[in-house]
Order: C-alpha cells, then sequence, then structure tokens
C-alpha cells in the first residue's frame, strides 16, 4: 500500500505507530488532565495543540532541522532544557494548585482554552528527541531512490496523525466520562492531579537527563 509513492511496508509502519503513540508521554497525561477536569471541549483544545506541535515537527524533521540539532549539541541542550524547565514548572504549579491552592467555585474555568492550547503546544515543541525520532524512524518506510520523499514523509505523517486523533478522542471521552466522578470526589481529584504533577516532574528530570 502507498508503494507507488515511496512508501515501504505501510502496515509494518501502521503497527509500529500504534505501539510508539500508545506509550503514555507528557503531552498524553495534559490531554487527560484537562478532558477529566473540563471535559471533551477542554480536552480537544489540548489535543489540538499537540496535533499541531507534531505536525509541525515532522516538517522541521523533514526540512532537516533534525540533522542540525543533532549536529549541534548546544542547540539540541538549549531545547532540551527549555523543555525540562518547562514540564517542571508544570508539574510544580500542578502540585501547588492542588495541595495549597483553594478551590474555586468553577475550576474547571479557571485556565483559559487559549492557555491550554499554547500549554499543549508548547509541550510538543520542546521536545528535541521528537525530531530525531520522526526522522529515524519515517527513513525506515521511504524508498530512498523515490523521486518525492516529501510525499513519502506527508502519507507517513498524516497516517501518524490520524492514529493520533484516534487515540486521544478514546482518553479525551473516557476522561470526560468520569468528570462528574471527579467534581464529587475531592480527595479523588486531588490524587489523581498530585500523581499527574509528580509524573510531569518526572518527565522533566527524564529529559533533562538525555544525551543527544
Amino acid at each position: 500500500m502507498f508503494a507507488e509513492y515511496g512508501v515501504i511496508s505501510f502496515w509494518s509502519y501502521f503497527i509500529g505507530a500504534i505501539f510508539i503513540i500508545l506509550v503514555p508521554g507528557p503531552n498524553t497525561f495534559f490531554v487527560l488532565k484537562n478532558s477529566i477536569a473540563g471535559g471533551l471541549k477542554r480536552g480537544y483544545v489540548a489535543a489540538a495543540g499537540v496535533f499541531l506541535g507534531d505536525a509541525i515537527l515532522m516538517f522541521l524533521a523533514y526540512a532537516g532541522v533534525a540533522t542540525l540539532i543533532k549536529t549541534t549539541p548546544v542547540l539540541f541542550n538549549i531545547v532540551r532544557y527549555l523543555g525540562a524547565i518547562y514540564l517542571l514548572w508544570l508539574g510544580l504549579k500542578m502540585l501547588y494548585s492542588t495541595l495549597f491552592r483553594r478551590a474555586s467555585a468553577n475550576p474547571e474555568h479557571e485556565v483559559q482554552k487559549g492557555d491550554i492550547f499554547k500549554r499543549s503546544l508548547i509541550l510538543s515543541l520542546t521536545n528535541p528527541k521528537a525530531i530525531l525520532f520522526y526522522v529515524s524512524f519515517f527513513v525506515q518506510f521511504i524508498d530512498i531512490h523515490y523521486s518525492s520523499p516529501g510525499m513519502s514523509f506527508f502519507i507517513l505523517g498524516v497516517t501518524l496523525e490520524m492514529i493520533s486523533v484516534c487515540y486521544f478522542s478514546f482518553l479525551i471521552v473516557s476522561g470526560s466520562y468520569v468528570t462528574q466522578l471527579v467534581k464529587t470526589k475531592k480527595r479523588l481529584a486531588k490524587l489523581g492531579n498530585s500523581l499527574i504533577g509528580l509524573l510531569f516532574v518526572g518527565f522533566a528530570a527524564r529529559l533533562a537527563t538525555l544525551q543527544s
């Protein structure tokens, strides 16, 4: 399938992409948290930032930025530490809001949709490993002799985004179903937000210790 467009072993790529997307990361937990806290709308706003961020990273990978980051340790480290600092800030802010700030009458409206979108977009863009991943993974399924590798890259990218849409939709719908439970069970809500905050701190530490 799509062999005429320079794509090799499309179904192997498809299965591999599914498993890769299923691996939990900060984007996954951010979308899930917003879908639980604010329902479908906030969940999809957060997911939209992830989709746009991934699309930008895939374009940068195709444009050769991945090679620049890989061959320039200083640039890699700048992006890496910016990402780690941002993840740490999100995690600590989440923990502070959950453990020390008094609950407001309408907690689901505390964060504007634009802020959610920007946060999820930044989460996606401040991961230098993602750009390197797109190149190292995609290149295995692109025929180097095909005259228009951009088309091959586009097909693989759209496929990955479609899988992401399906997976995040499942998370968002599932999260929205437990929204009412979280609203009525304050201790459960605090426990869930605290765990997600700690996960973000852990992701920050992990990103800060990655090597190029």
